[in-house]
């Protein structure tokens, strides 16, 4: 019988102790002496957030599939077990055997937000990791991250021994047997990441340096060992019908975030909107062959009891086959009494069309995403989204049922003015206005608008990129701009509104545009008790205020400075396929406030062909 790591006493005290036991149905369990590697994937978040995340699911599959792996899965500890822990000196484990993770081969560490990089040192710390991948031997695993953070994975070039430039699914296994020849044969550590440097995609931190011009800029990157490459070209999957897929995925005991089978339909994006860092990094677009995702969606509903099925994407609206797997979808899930989830969609009558034979009118809201209240700024944006298209879209939605809508904006944007921003409440009472337009009688009930603005963060490959921030107080007087103008409109009681935390964004835009002295930030704020700072109960400004001014960085100098064109950016040794000249011309297009058109409008020639296949159109114009 499996032994718990946290005694029944220990496991009384916690709040959700079934976060930290293990065994849901799906899990795998493998003999520990029949398998060469063990590996503990790592989500640096609480366990309701890590899953329902979609790409450990994918990797945990794909690595238990493999007769020599056992892959295991591990979350951040909540604040009351990370106290006890620490106090009562208990190794972080795995939830499946309940082994120490100091004790594995691996720690794959998946790095979603920026604000969870505290939360790696808590899963390193209470590992008994030395924190610096410098003080680390063979008694430690390999601490290798991935996703969407580590395409400017310098801030945390200090923590990691490897990172995995692209997608998961493409070169793990070179990487691990060439783990176990490097063990068999002897071999150092250092000797191994020197030859997992070789790997396409593999980046390995304390292998390169980088010096610095007066100014605090960039003057050069470069590689310190011979022979390993200068420039790390991220892994795609090109075969998306093929590539593995959990038909099993793990089922968790209390209700996690998103509690559902999620089908993902495609990767990539054709819009080019100019602050979506997805959008540039997932192309080129890679559609699932509509026969395979039936085939999956019935054997992941057979496998998990789910009453949900959530269709994911960056824009659902753009896969091709989606009317023929939504049609087959309605006539399953109408038998075993199943809801179908459609984020992603763009507001036309074609989605609209969808989401009336797949949701209950009366329970669900719309979600719009605008981003600007402007037609000028939406332009400059790209968002591709004419007013007419969203009062249009939103007039046929009431029309059919609906009362509530969400509406997401962002503030802060290049070239924004103070009338963008009262374009934002215009918009909104605009929508309320078409709905009491509706004949009393065939009205459900009171219109809801709920406008919600989060304040922009200009990312790495992104066109934006070169783009300044805005400071705390002005995000704040922008929002209350927004809050003024909404209280004004005739039908500002069908109106709330809410806006994101302005300290969380700017320390946001501080990581994800940092170089590797951001690091000493870091960890100097984790050491002053900086921790889950997603959550806005365990958040303190302070702390991290005091760490930048300690480390002796200027926290204007990463946030509110404008780029030069030619600047040389932390990532810029990340090749992505889309290149710098593309972006930098998205840049300059963007300050002219013109519209570029999708890629199956007209190719832009963003430099994703690199790659072959994909819904890519570049060369073909």
């Amino acid at each position: 019988m499996r032994k718990l790591a946290l005694t029944d006493e220990i496991l009384l005290k916690i709040d959700k102790p079934s976060r930290y036991i293990g065994n849901e149905i799906n899990s795998v369990t493998k003999d520990p002496s029949k398998v060469d590697i063990r590996f503990a994937m790592c989500f640096p978040d609480v366990y309701e957030i890590g899953m329902s995340h979609l790409g450990i699911q994918i990797l945990y599959d794909m690595f238990n599939r493999m007769d020599d792996v056992w892959c295991e899965r591990v979350y951040s500890p909540w604040m009351d077990l990370d106290a006890i822990m620490r106090e009562q000196k208990i190794p972080l484990f795995a939830l499946e055997s309940q082994d120490p993770i100091k004790d594995f081969d691996f720690l794959g560490i998946t790095i979603q937000y920026e604000m969870c990089y505290t939360n790696i040192l808590q899963v390193l710390d209470l590992s008994g990791i030395p924190l610096k991948a410098a003080d680390r031997d063979w008694s430690v695993p390999i601490v290798i991250g991935g996703g969407p953070c580590s395409y400017n994975p310098e801030p945390l070039a200090d923590f990691f021994d490897l990172f995995y430039i692209g997608e998961g699914e493409m070169v793990y296994r070179p990487l691990l047997d060439l783990y176990k020849c490097c063990r068999a044969e002897g071999k150092s550590r250092r000797e191994f990441l020197i030859a997992a440097a070789s790997i396409p995609g593999i980046y390995v931190p304390m292998l390169y340096d980088v010096t610095y011009r007066e100014d605090g800029t960039i003057e050069k990157f470069f590689p310190l060992v011979d022979g390993i490459p200068s420039t790390i070209e991220k892994q795609v999957v090109m075969d998306f019908s093929q590539t593995t897929y959990p038909e099993a995925p793990v089922v968790p005991y209390i209700k996690a975030t998103q509690d559902r089978v999620v089908l993902e339909i495609q990767r990539g994006c054709i819009r080019g909107c100019r602050f979506c860092q997805a959008g540039m990094i997932y192309r080129p677009t890679r559609e699932k062959n509509t026969e395979e995702l039936k085939r999956l969606a019935a054997e992941m509903l057979k496998n998990t009891g789910h009453e949900e099925i959530s269709l994911s994407s960056l824009s659902s609206s753009d896969f091709t086959g989606l009317e023929d797997l939504i049609s087959y979808l309605i006539e399953e899930c109408k038998k075993k009494n199943i809801n179908i989830s459609l984020p992603s969609l763009r507001i036309d009558a074609f989605s609209l069309d969808v989401m009336s034979k797949v949701q209950d009118v009366r329970k669900s809201s719309l979600t719009f995403a605008p981003e600007a209240g402007s037609q000028r700024l939406r332009d400059v944006i790209n968002k591709g989204l004419t007013e007419e298209v969203i009062l249009k879209g939103a007039g046929e939605a009431f029309e059919g049922g609906w009362n509530k809508v969400k509406l997401y904006f962002m503030l802060g944007l290049p070239t924004e003015t103070e009338e963008d921003r009262k374009e934002i409440a215009h918009l909104a009472e605009k929508i309320a206005k078409r709905y009491y337009e509706i004949p009393k009688d065939q009205r459900n009930g009171k219109c809801q608008i709920n406008v919600s603005t989060s304040f922009f963060v200009p990312k790495p490959f992104t066109p934006f990129q070169w783009a300044p921030m805005c400071t705390k107080d002005d995000f704040l007087g922008r929002a209350k701009t927004v809050n003024h103008e909404i209280k004004e409109q005739l039908n500002r009681k069908s109106i709330s509104y809410r806006w994101h935390e302005a300290d969380v964004t700017v320390l946001e835009g501080f990581f994800a545009r940092g170089d590797r002295k951001v690091a000493e930030v870091i960890l100097d704020a984790y050491r002053h008790g900086a921790i889950y700072d997603a959550w806005s109960e365990t958040f303190s400004n302070e702390i991290w205020m005091d760490s930048i001014q300690r480390c002796g960085l200027d926290l204007d100098f990463y946030t509110t400075r404008e780029r030069a064109e030619d600047e040389i950016f932390p990532w810029d040794f990340i090749g992505i396929g889309v290149t710098k000249k593309f972006l930098h011309r998205e840049w300059e297009r963007a300050l002219r406030a013109e519209v570029t058109p999708n890629c199956r409008q007209n190719c832009s020639g963003c430099g994703a062909k690199c790659y072959g296949g994909g819904v890519c159109y570049e060369g073909t114009n």
